[in-house]
């Protein structure tokens, strides 16, 4: 049972809701916290409610929050979303590393202000301790050893790190950055891409093959860890733009601006509130 300070603060919550999906003739929801197997149920479980209470929208705005997560979910999670909107697309209120910056790869439409960042997508795979860790910079080190042996530059101790190294475990990291740019490659052209037909500077309508083109740059730009260094990497607006992507800047309307960063305020505080690490917050919910 909510306490007073938390249902009062949930009615102001549902005021601001409302006001932010007339806004945008959509269906809203707010995602905070890491992308893990229990957000899929949850999810389908928010959006199927939703649906049922009101089926007149095709579009669907999520308001995202996360330091990331499991690549798999981020790919069942486009699934429960582009089976029930033709459109769907991403607010980031503050951030979405990794795996969220994978999640908002997949909308037509991405919404940042100066504030908000994405994140390299470096996917996050469990290991042999069962800890999540990023695989980009595993791989990354592993392939300096490799270099350093290959030149016999390597010391003793970097030689027993590598030789304990396990062959499979390093195969799963691979096949989860492998995965990663591949579904940001079809997701982009899909989705991101599908207004794009024509060259602003030429008037010359854009091929598929184009598309394809900036997609896998974008991937890889997204995934060069030698580039960005950390897993953590904050990457603002302008620093997404410059890698070819289109993104709306919501600052540009201070209304806009002010209703969505004081909806995502009351949303945290809600969940510091409720103790809770993870949050989805709908019109049902």
């Amino acid at each position: 049972m909510l306490n007073p300070i938390s249902t009062r603060t949930n009615e102001i919550m549902q005021e601001l809701l409302g006001e932010l999906e007339t806004q945008f003739d959509a269906d809203c929801v707010y995602i905070n916290g890491p992308i893990g197997d229990e957000l899929v149920c949850i999810a389908r479980e928010t959006i199927d409610s939703i649906k049922k209470d009101d089926g007149s929208h095709d579009k669907l705005y999520i308001f995202l929050t996360t330091n990331g997560g499991d690549t798999i979910t981020v790919e069942r999670l486009v699934n429960i979303f582009r089976h029930n909107y033709k459109e769907v697309n991403f607010v980031i209120p503050d951030h979405a590393y990794s795996a969220g910056t994978i999640l908002c790869m997949s909308g037509d439409n991405i919404f940042m202000d100066y504030n908000s960042v994405l994140g390299p997508i470096d996917p996050q795979v469990m290991n042999k301790e069962g800890r999540f860790v990023p695989a980009l910079g595993y791989l990354e080190k592993i392939n300096e050893l490799l270099k350093k042996a290959e030149n016999d530059k390597i010391s003793q101790a970097e030689f027993l790190i590598l030789n304990d190294f396990d062959l499979a475990e390093l195969s799963q990291y691979e096949q989860a950055r492998d995965l990663t740019t591949d579904l940001l490659k079809e997701w982009l052209v899909k989705y991101k891409f599908k207004n794009w037909v024509v060259h602003k500077s030429t008037g010359t309508d854009v091929t598929e093959e184009e598309k394809s083109r900036r997609a896998t740059e974008i991937a890889e730009e997204l995934s060069n860890y030698e580039r960005w260094k950390s897993h953590g990497r904050p990457l603002n607006i302008n620093t997404i733009r410059s890698l070819g992507l289109q993104i709306y800047d919501f600052g540009e309307d201070i209304g806009l601006q002010e209703l969505i960063l004081e909806f995502h305020s009351l949303c945290e505080d809600f969940m510091r509130l409720q103790e809770t690490p993870g949050f989805i917050y709908s019109r049902r919910t």
